[in-house]
């Protein structure tokens, strides 16, 4: 598990991970200035508008203009530093397909083209991990909630749920490449306890301030290794 761990990392400076990464760095930055933009109009409508409604005059008009101003900009910068990552998280998620393209055919150049993906296969796949998503959490609301001042129980109960989604989310990214959804499903149930080990490891990287920017190139290198190592101890999946 470590091992590939380590494999993934090792190829962090490879072109193709570096020019995802790039992509959506810069994908992210262009997203968030139109966001200020829209935002900085948008406050300062409002602004104007309570200003006129409270109809302040002289010295106090122009401390609430300034305190609305800083309040304004400072409530941005912390939202966007807030959410930075997961919307580039997010863009990087439809660039993963290069990045099991480029541990493939650097590790295992011998495996055949992937499989080509229906988009109708991927929107029931995609649906159906969202729903099964919002089921596990809303089951594991009430025991989050219970937990919240019991460390490290709550971050037992976090890196457990969260361990397998990530498992689930990764290992479909790359068996779904080489396996119709039935084969990948079997496999999946089959090898559930080593998905889940992997699952947590990739759950500890998203929660790495810096790390989490890039950990979903890392685990989908990472699940490769873990798919391609599956295969050669049971034989069990095909492609």
């Amino acid at each position: 598990m470590f091992a590939a761990l380590s494999k993934a990392i090792q190829q962090c400076s490879d072109p193709t991970f570096r020019r995802v990464l790039l992509r959506s760095l810069g994908f992210s930055v262009v997203v968030f200035v139109l966001l200020w933009i829209v935002a900085g109009l948008l406050l300062s409508w409002g602004g104007g508008w309570l200003l006129d409604w409270m109809d302040p005059q002289g010295f106090w008009r122009d401390t609430l203009e300034v305190l609305f101003g800083a309040a304004g900009v400072g409530g941005v910068l912390f939202a966007s530093f807030i959410l930075f990552p997961a919307v580039m998280v997010m863009v990087m998620s439809f660039l993963l397909e290069d990045i099991a393209e480029a541990v493939e055919a650097r590790h295992y150049p011998a495996l055949p083209p992937a499989r080509p993906q229906p988009v109708g296969e991927m929107l029931r796949s995609g649906l159906a991990f969202a729903a099964v998503t919002v089921a596990i959490n809303l089951l594991a609301l009430p025991f989050y909630l219970l937990l919240i001042f019991l460390p490290p129980l709550n971050l037992f109960l976090f890196y457990g749920v969260n361990g397998y989604l990530f498992g689930r989310e990764y290992f479909e990214i790359v068996a779904l490449r080489r396996q119709t959804p039935s084969d990948a499903k079997r496999a999946r149930r089959r090898f559930r306890g080593r998905l889940f080990l992997a699952g947590i490891l990739i759950a500890v990287m998203m929660t790495i301030p810096l790390v989490n920017l890039f950990a979903p190139i890392v685990a989908t290198g990472f699940m490769v290794h873990v798919f391609e190592d599956l295969k050669r101890r049971a034989g069990a999946l095909t492609g």
